[in-house]
């Protein structure tokens, strides 16, 4: 690619669920202080999903905004990341590809590896572009967490989708080379294929992710990559917001740097406002801070922003971004907006239902409750194939 093109995000637009469970109703459920959630955590409520929504249903509701606003020519790859996925060897994009009707010339693969993989998605779409400036490429990052019921995870659980159309030139946020990687082989969360539910090591996660705050830094620095001075807010994978401020002190210290609480909020607040609200969306949370952002008051143009991503298991990274002039024209602000306020407040008895169901596994025809008001569904199950229309 000519050094006169740059690559990174052109366009970026999310989806959540249905209905939401307001961390209050499970307080009092738990009989638990609620600022244990509001505070502790950092966290106001749960996005749930309805009975016919999943991974593919958000992602391609996420995705329709950024189709219908540039087409879909020159649109050769979708990449789908998630850790939530439906099926052991079809992607789940392959169903985005059908719902979104983009062309038969496109190449469709799913990426994991826990709560990063989106960003390994973003890298994979930025090298494609370097290699051929003319296409484009969509990103999909799309999951539901989910814990075992009256855990110590189940406060953070949420359910969203983020989609990214990959560009030269992009409108939004251009990606600086320079990258900073960590890998380390440890425990601290993860889900076998016989569990619904994910197990999670709360403390060594905490841990493990600081540790790759740390070990992503150091690389990244020794990559040339800007000094701390340089970022004007960073965007970290919150799986309770509150976990970014403490991995943004932990690079303050890291650096020499003042860690006081004026601030960590103005590198961090600005990117808690869905999060917060939402839960952790595993792959998609760093990009729903990226979005929440941008979506602020504040006027973003030419400033640096850090990204950390980090999946655990654990693999994380740490790179830059800068804004573009007239990002705020691209942006689908008031779009999501209301689609965090249209969510229908559950009790959480309902919540609990939707929890413990389960699809059919007997391949018989298995229609799902119309529940969604949303563009996609999942309209059941017949022979084992899932059935998708739109709403």
């Amino acid at each position: 690619m000519p050094e006169s093109i740059s690559a990174g995000i052109h366009d970026l637009s999310f989806a959540t669920t249905e209905f939401v469970l307001p961390h209050t109703a499970l307080a009092e459920h738990n009989g638990a202080e609620i600022d244990k959630y509001h505070l502790g955590l950092g966290q106001r409520s749960m996005s749930v999903p309805a009975a016919d929504e999943d991974v593919v249903t958000m992602g391609a509701a996420a995705a329709a905004p950024i189709i219908e606003r540039h087409g879909t020519a020159g649109i050769r790859t979708l990449v789908f990341a998630t850790e939530s996925s439906i099926d052991q060897a079809k992607a789940a994009g392959v169903y985005v590809h059908s719902l979104l009707a983009l062309p038969p010339a496109t190449r469709v693969v799913e990426l994991k590896q826990a709560c990063y993989s989106a960003t390994a998605a973003l890298q994979f779409a930025i090298g494609l572009i370097h290699r051929d400036p003319t296409q484009r490429v969509l990103v999909v990052a799309s999951d539901v967490s989910k814990y075992a019921l009256d855990s110590p995870g189940e406060a953070t659980q949420g359910a969203a989708a983020v989609a990214m159309l990959v560009t030269a030139n992009p409108s939004i946020v251009r990606i600086e080379a320079q990258s900073g990687l960590f890998t380390t082989d440890v425990m601290d969360f993860w889900r076998p294929n016989y569990r619904d539910t994910a197990l999670v090591d709360g403390q060594e996660s905490i841990t493990a992710y600081l540790q790759a705050v740390q070990g992503t830094w150091q690389d990244y620095r020794a990559q040339g990559g800007r000094p701390l001075e340089a970022f004007s807010a960073f965007c970290y994978h919150q799986p309770f917001t509150r976990m970014a401020y403490k991995a943004h002190h932990h690079l303050l210290d890291l650096n020499g740097q003042d860690a006081g609480q004026a601030t960590l909020r103005q590198a961090i607040e600005p990117t808690t406002a869905y999060n917060a609200v939402i839960g952790n969306s595993y792959t998609a949370s760093v990009y729903l801070a990226l979005t929440a952002l941008l979506d602020q008051a504040d006027d973003r143009t030419d400033q640096l922003l850090g990204f950390l991503s980090y999946g655990s298991g654990s693999v994380a990274e740490f790179f830059a971004g800068t804004v573009v002039p007239g990002y705020r024209d691209h942006l689908h602000t008031a779009r999501n907006r209301a689609e965090v306020d249209r969510r229908k407040p559950i009790t959480y008895g309902r919540y609990r239902a939707l929890h413990e169901q389960s699809l059919p596994t007997d391949g018989g025809d298995h229609p799902t409750p119309e529940e969604t008001t949303g563009r996609f569904r999942l309209a059941g199950i017949r022979g084992h194939k899932r059935l998708y229309e739109k709403g």
